[in-house]
This record gives structure tokens, C-alpha cells and sequence, in this order.
């Protein structure tokens, strides 16, 4: 009796315990297609842009940032699921999304743009001049989606799971033009090439589409949590930590 009676408060307690340290460590799940916003270093380390500020935003919360890589078709359910407790992601903000998951304020807005061979000719990016492309867009992202409904009866569409893949396929000759976030763009095929540009405008509307920018995703019950973090992002702008961050990535 003297026995078990040690032994069967441990065990109530054990759950408390690890209750204690879930409230220390906050997991972010995250999709590493490609610099600036989320990649890997060739040590194997993740950086970018929403590394450095989600890592930053733990560090004002006092909270241990745990970074879980997730395939992009596998990352809202990852987060239902709870594999993780928020997703930061270069995630965009808009209607459809908020009918699961609930959304911080928006942390950055950046352009999406159409990318294609300096040789390409094409200066305008309409349902006339997409007639009989082929175009490359990251499967089940807002690109993927604008595209779809826009150009889909006029042009081939090819769908890839992973960015790599995209940009892969572009140098190889497979697709004529690719749609994704600007920032990517630049860093995969134009600050190392002189091969490829930006085909036509910089896009970031319909909002419909394009949403209202970035934001970092949690479970729709998980309010609490969420206002924390919009009150840190208010914080690391208002002392210079958010655009230390900002002008190391996307230099002014």
C-alpha cells in the first residue's frame, strides 16, 4: 500500500509536468520550399525570413521556437491535428482559410510574379498571350488557385508539390512561365542568373486571391496564443527588431 500509493501520484502528476513544458516550447510547422522566407543552409540548418522572426517573436515571449518541416498539401491538417501549435509558413491570410484556422495579424505582404526566360516572348501576362502555355505553379497555393480560375481554359497548367521542383522544371525547358511569391523568385532564378526575368506586373490582387498578406496560422480555439503573438509583432516593430530582420532579407 506505502508503495503504490507514491507511485499513483507520480503518475498524476507526470501529465502536469508535461503540460509545464508544451507551455515553454511553442512548434511551428513550416514548408521549406526555398530562400528568403523559409530554406535550409547546406549544413542542413533552417533560416529565412520567418525563421528569424518566428525564433525572434519566442525569444520576446520567452518561449522555446521548435520547428517542424511539413509538406505544404499536409500542412493545415498537420496543425488540426496538433503535430504543431501554429503554422508560420509565408501563409496567406484570406477567407477560405479563415473558415479553419485562425490567423495573426498579417506580418508581411509581399507580391506574387510571373517568372520566365529572358528569351521569352511575352511582356504581358493576359488570357490572350498565356493561350497554349504552359504554366508552373506550387500545387494548393493561392498562385495555384488565381491561376486555375484565371487562365486554366486557355493555358496548360503543371502542378508541383515542392517549389525545387517548379524552378527545376522551368531551367529544364518544361514550362514556359512560373507563378509564385516575388521574394522567391528573385532568389532562385534572378540573383544568380542572367537568364530569367519578371514577365509582365507584379500581382497582388484580387484579395480574393492574394488575401490580405502573411500570417501565422493556429487552431481557431487557441485565441489566447494568437493575441500574444500579435502583441510581440507589435512590439519587435516598434523596437527596431522586425526591421533589422526585414532589411537583412529584402535589403532597401
Amino acid at each position: 500500500m506505502n508503495n503504490t500509493l507514491p507511485a499513483l501520484a507520480t503518475a498524476l502528476l507526470m501529465p502536469l509536468a508535461d503540460s509545464a513544458m508544451a507551455e515553454d516550447t511553442l512548434r511551428f510547422g513550416v514548408d521549406v520550399p526555398t530562400a528568403p522566407m523559409e530554406y535550409r543552409l547546406p549544413n542542413g540548418e533552417l533560416t529565412g525570413f520567418d525563421i528569424d522572426l518566428g525564433n525572434a517573436l519566442c525569444d520576446h515571449l520567452s518561449l522555446e521556437c521548435e520547428w517542424i518541416v511539413q509538406e505544404w498539401s499536409g500542412i493545415i491538417p498537420g496543425l488540426l491535428s496538433r503535430k504543431y501549435d501554429a503554422i508560420m509558413s509565408s501563409m496567406t491570410i484570406n477567407e477560405s482559410r479563415r473558415e479553419t484556422v485562425l490567423f495573426s495579424d498579417p506580418y508581411i505582404k509581399p507580391y506574387s510574379a510571373w517568372f520566365g526566360g529572358v528569351d521569352l516572348e511575352l511582356d504581358k501576362v493576359d488570357s490572350e498571350t498565356l493561350a497554349g502555355r504552359t504554366i508552373g505553379v506550387q500545387r494548393g497555393t493561392l498562385q495555384d488557385s488565381y491561376v486555375t480560375d484565371t487562365f486554366g481554359s486557355v493555358a496548360d497548367i503543371n502542378r508541383y508539390s515542392t517549389t525545387s521542383d517548379m524552378i527545376m522544371d522551368i531551367k529544364t525547358g518544361r514550362v514556359d512561365l512560373i507563378f509564385l511569391d516575388h521574394p522567391a523568385g528573385v532568389a532562385t532564378l534572378l540573383n544568380d542568373s542572367d537568364e530569367y526575368r519578371v514577365v509582365g506586373e507584379l500581382v497582388n490582387e484580387p484579395v480574393k486571391y492574394f488575401g490580405e498578406g502573411f500570417g501565422i496560422a493556429f487552431r481557431q480555439r487557441d485565441e489566447a496564443l494568437a493575441d500574444k503573438f500579435n502583441l510581440a509583432l507589435s512590439e519587435l516593430r516598434q523596437d527596431g527588431t522586425y526591421e533589422a530582420i526585414y532589411d537583412q532579407y529584402f535589403p532597401r
